[in-house]
């Protein structure tokens, strides 16, 4: 049976491989795509150096802070803030940033109280803790049940 199988398998392939495949034709052309075109130049600005400065001082609410900072306009720029913190003390930060180095800060606190050594009580309970004593009812004693085993009785006889 293999072997005629073989033999058909042989015949459809003579007969299919004397006809040639269809060539592709799309039917419709590639587009064409142009170049892309060149981003246009970033301007150049002249340098813009400017200087700011301002505080502050509100007793009402406790709000007291500054700052000032200054630029070169070429990218350079320094600066400094400080800020009267809850505790009192001041936080003054210096800064600097440039596009060689990015951005570097230095913080300073100063003043300010320091929180009180505090060491908390060793625990003593405010009341003892109560004794139980056993219950003054016994238990009933309870035996374990006495099963006898069940005697073997088939329900049916065999016929052998």
């Amino acid at each position: 049976m293999a072997a005629k199988f073989v033999i058909f398998a042989a015949c459809v392939a003579t007969a299919l491989a004397q006809y040639s495949a269809p060539a592709y034709k799309p039917a419709y052309s590639a587009p064409a795509y142009s170049a892309p075109k060149a981003y246009a130049p970033e301007p150049a600005y002249a340098p813009t150096p400017y200087n700011f400065e301002y505080s502050v001082n509100d007793p009402h609410t406790y709000d007291v802070h500054s700052q000032s900072e200054y630029s070169d306009g070429n990218g350079y720029v320094k600066g400094t803030y400080s800020l009267v913190e809850a505790d009192g003390s001041i936080r003054t930060v210096e800064y600097t940033a440039d596009d060689h180095s990015g951005f570097n800060a230095v913080v300073k606190n100063e003043g300010g109280y320091k929180a009180p050594s505090y060491s908390a009580p060793a625990y003593k309970p405010a009341y003892s803790a109560p004794a139980y004593s056993a219950p003054a009812y016994s238990a009933p004693a309870y035996s374990a049940p006495a099963y006898s085993a069940p005697a073997y009785k088939p329900a049916y006889k065999p016929a052998y």
